[in-house]
């Protein structure tokens, strides 16, 4: 008798919808298909040309020659526009059918309900729902989509987007701030504590196309904000493209946790980018699942630019059969006093592959930095791959850095140990990935978002 785990179940999440889009970009990346994106999201002429400029960096940098292979990426085949057949609105009941029935069955509007204090939901390029507790915004927090954020608050808008992650970053930052549509943007006032969680909800349905979604949150002094993102998409046979960007700009005391969940669909490239600026006794903590997609590249991080910054990442990454998950976190310290903790879970099995990719910068604009780096893998079986590459750069003399990794099996003797008690070797072994993962997992907003319970949920089964 052979144990094994399963992969996450995502009956629920490949579900597909009819294409009912009212509007598709020719596939490809073109000055023409730019301007006509540009033209129909009525941006100002400034966003225009940032999307021109754009463009030219995009032709300018190569693809990165490190990392998982992503040749088979063709942009000539990605329709980077997809209009839904569905206006913004504040009232889920009017939400088209179609549409609405897939956040039910992830359990947003539920979810919404019963602890959010805000919901974004985004169908294919477009923001389709949007609400903010009245509470809030008497406070002075704004929570809305990037396009009514342009309209509105164009000048703070103006003022940081795209200045964090610059499009000559990377090839995929330049192409999102080429085609960049929908996403989240959130204000929230200096001193003002956002005692419950806002959540955005990014659902990709069509084949063959991208998403890239905007998401900028500026959090002013002294101010708490916790934000939840999740992801998810149904399995095509065609190759689809997430290069979201994320911007925190996290100031002096403030707090700032940013929770996500990525479950994309097997056929899914995801290159995403999120970075944050955290500045004089600040703190940002991020929370990661990555679940999904058949390639990942993808890297939080925390740029501690004043004194007494801290920033904490925990994640966990389960890399089944046919899935390339290259993750992990960045920190650079830039200033004195500042401290970061990385602390996370990989999982592999049934061929899957998981990395462990880390970059740890100590100025020498940081003395009495301290840096704690902790990762641990679990390979299930023999054909899996796990890997660890962290990088150290310290350029001063004071910092504390430290690293830790593991990467071993389920041990034999444990299982054995267990099943001397009465335990069958199926609850043994989900006995002990589930230890493995909990410290991990306790952190995810699971009392938020239903649908998150699927995808932790390690079930160990017993096949002859």
């Amino acid at each position: 008798m052979k144990s094994y785990i399963q992969d996450i179940e995502r009956a629920l999440y490949d579900v597909r919808d009819e294409d009912k889009s009212v509007y598709k970009s020719d596939a490809g990346l073109t000055e023409e298909i730019i301007r006509d994106i540009s033209t129909r999201k009525k941006d100002p002429s400034w966003m225009l040309d940032f999307r021109l400029k754009s463009l030219e960096v995009y032709k300018k940098i190569s693809l990165p020659t490190w990392g998982p292979d992503i040749s088979e990426l063709n942009m000539n085949e990605i329709v980077t526009y997809v209009k839904p057949n569905a206006k913004q609105v504040n009232d889920w009941s009017q939400v088209p059918d179609e549409i609405k029935n897939t956040f039910d069955r992830l359990g947003i509007p539920a979810a919404e309900k019963k602890s959010l204090a805000g919901v974004g939901a985004q169908y294919d390029s477009e923001v389709v729902y949007h609400s903010i507790q009245k509470r809030l915004t008497d406070l002075g927090v704004v929570y809305t989509d990037m396009e009514t954020a342009l309209v509105e608050h164009e000048d703070i808008v103006r003022e940081y987007f795209m200045t964090l992650v610059p499009p000559k970053d990377h090839k995929f930052a330049a192409l999102h701030g080429a085609v960049w549509s929908g996403g989240s943007f959130v204000y929230v006032p200096a001193g003002v504590d956002v005692k419950i969680p806002l959540q955005s909800y990014f659902r990709l349905n069509a084949a063959g196309a991208g998403q890239f979604e905007h998401t900028l949150i500026i959090v002013e002094p002294g101010a708490k904000l916790h934000f939840i993102e999740g992801c998810s998409a149904p399995r095509y046979n065609v190759t689809n493209l997430h290069a979201g960007c994320v911007e925190l700009f996290v100031k002096e005391g403030a707090r700032l946790r940013y929770s996500t969940i990525e479950n994309w669909s097997r056929n899914m490239m995801n290159l995403n980018t999120k970075r944050a600026l955290v500045e004089k006794n600040a703190l940002v903590e991020w929370v990661s699942g990555s679940f999904g997609s058949h390639v990942s590249m993808l890297y939080p991080c925390s740029v501690l630019h004043g004194e007494g910054a801290r920033a904490e990442f925990t994640g966990v990454t389960f890399a089944g059969k046919g899935q390339n998950l290259d993750t992990g976190a960045i920190v650079v310290h830039a200033a004195p006093n500042t401290s970061a903790n990385i602390n996370t879970r990989t999982i592999s099995k049934s061929g899957g592959s998981a990395t462990y990719r880390s970059a740890v910068k100590v100025t020498k604009n940081a003395p009495f930095a301290k840096c704690s780096v902790n990762c641990e893998s679990l390979m299930l079986d023999d054909q899996s791959r796990s890997d660890t590459l962290p990088v150290m750069d310290i350029e001063g003399d004071e910092a504390d850095i430290g690293h830790e990794a593991k990467i071993g099996r389920i041990s034999e003797e444990a299982v054995f140990y267990l099943m001397a008690r009465g335990i069958s070797e199926s609850e043994a072994r989900a006995m002990i990935v589930r230890g493995f993962v909990e410290p991990i997992a306790k952190e995810l907003p699971l009392e938020y978002a239903v649908e998150m319970n699927n995808l932790i949920n390690l079930e160990l089964e017993g096949q002859l």
